[in-house]
């Protein structure tokens, strides 16, 4: 049987990832529900477009009625949950809209997705999943050493990673409480084609080509796992159609690098690829800016839990996966040009509240 999965977010940077992959690689019926804010991009999705197995719904997924009624009419077997607001900066700036849509818009899914599922019987109600994507920051920072597992405690340190503990939390319990068949996944940093140009990799890639300074916060020390966007699409349709009801998993890249040597290493593409014009290279433009506020020294996933259940491991190496994303971005101008033109102009975000003292 063709399954039908609901994608919230899809047209954004990993969700339209993950429709890519479905439609490409499954036989599955994708239904694309997205409210289309400033960072989704119906261009990451014209290769898939014109599938028959392909459906577009603009709908805000905190509107109850309307989310409700997709359920009725598309009766998805599947719900993978990547609608959220995600820019730590801009929940500095402006934590309301990730209060709305990633609290209040997760409780909305939620809610509308156990009516359905009530509904149900025989092995439509017993196939039903509800998949939200999570993601590392909602353990809060981590030391020099150690890893966060599913089993870590909660320490949210921005509004945005808060927002997300928050509907981390009511997934668990409209499952514990109600018997909503749902997963739970917590990855780390996502890089690769298409992600909008506000996250770090494509803001350095763009200014190297603007000629600007590159901006690095505080002294560059700060350490993440990163993980290829399509490695991650991949591991989320695993746990959707495998991971154990009721369960987090961890994905990671297994690939911790300091921020100051993403941008050195980016730079050494680019003396290859996009040499300056006065021959200096370009790591001679790095310059170090005042901190963002709380920013968690280091994120680190402990990945064996899906390693050992369910048997994925990135295939992308960070080397391979770097310079597939720096070549993207000088493929496509026009994708982020536009963006640039029209909605970022590569200005700092996260500056906009001070800390009462």
């Amino acid at each position: 049987m063709t399954k039908t999965v609901l994608v919230t977010g899809g047209a954004g940077f990993i969700g339209s990832a993950v429709i890519r992959m479905l439609i490409e690689e499954t036989d599955a019926t994708v239904v694309n529900v997205d409210k289309l804010t400033y960072a989704a991009n119906l261009e990451t999705l014209e290769s898939v477009a014109d599938s028959n197995r392909y459906h577009l719904e603009m709908v805000d997924i905190c509107d109850a009625a309307r989310i409700e009624a997709l359920f009725a009419r598309y009766r998805p077997e599947t719900v993978m949950h990547l609608a959220a607001e995600s820019h730590v900066d801009r929940s500095i700036d402006g934590p309301a809209e990730f209060i709305q849509t990633n609290i209040v818009g997760t409780f909305v899914l939620l809610e509308a997705a156990l009516s359905y599922w009530k509904g149900l019987q025989g092995m439509e109600r017993d196939d039903f999943r509800f998949h939200h994507v999570s993601t590392d920051e909602v353990y809060g920072s981590l030391g020099e050493t150690g890893l966060f597992t599913e089993d870590s405690q909660y320490q949210p340190n921005s509004p945005y990673s808060a927002s997300k503990a928050s509907s981390d939390h009511l997934v668990r319990a409209w499952h514990e409480t109600y018997g909503l068949p749902t997963v739970v996944t917590n990855c780390t940093n996502n890089y690769g084609p298409y992600q909008f140009p506000e996250k770090l990799i494509p803001v350095v890639i763009l200014k190297i080509l603007a000629g600007q300074p590159i901006p690095v916060y505080g002294k560059g020390e700060n350490v993440r796992d990163w993980l290829y966007v399509e490695d991650h699409a991949r591991a989320l349709w695993r746990v959707a159609e495998q991971g154990r009801l009721g369960e987090t998993y961890c994905i990671g890249g297994n690939c911790e690098m300091q921020n100051i040597d993403i941008v050195r290493g980016i730079c050494a593409i680019m003396d290859e690829r996009a040499p300056a014009d006065d021959g200096k290279p370009h790591a001679d433009s790095i310059i170090y800016v005042e901190d963002r506020p709380g920013h968690d020294l280091r994120y680190a996933m402990d990945i064996s839990k899906i390693n050992q259940e369910l048997g994925w491991f990135p295939a992308e190496t960070f080397e391979s996966g770097l310079r597939r994303t720096v070549e993207w971005y000088l493929e496509n101008r026009h994708w982020w040009q536009k963006i640039l033109d029209t909605k970022h102009q590569g200005q700092r975000l996260g500056t906009g509240r001070t800390k009462v003292k």
